[in-house]
């Protein structure tokens, strides 16, 4: 393996450790929930999912699963008011 290659390991290694570097714009995913299939999109700080819950709330079990899995990877909309501010 070459030198360079090596580096580039090492980097991905370090960025990789650091998860902060990493903020998700937009993004579309499938969560298999207990009854059906949902999708869930996020874009610029705003989650949305097909669910009737979701509807009728804003927020659901879905779209909370996703801030868990994904954390500070993502903005959310109180996080972006305080950066903002």
């Amino acid at each position: 393996m070459d030198y360079g290659m090596i580096g580039k390991i090492d980097k991905a290694r370090r960025y990789a450790e650091q998860p902060e570097r990493v903020r998700f714009d937009q993004f579309t995913v499938t969560i298999d929930g207990d009854n059906n299939p949902h999708k869930i999109a996020y874009a610029e700080g705003s989650w949305h999912c097909d669910c009737d819950f979701f509807a009728g709330r804003g927020v659901c079990s879905h779209t909370m699963a996703m801030e868990r899995i994904l954390g500070q990877m993502v903005l959310t909309p109180a996080a972006g008011m305080r950066a903002a501010g």
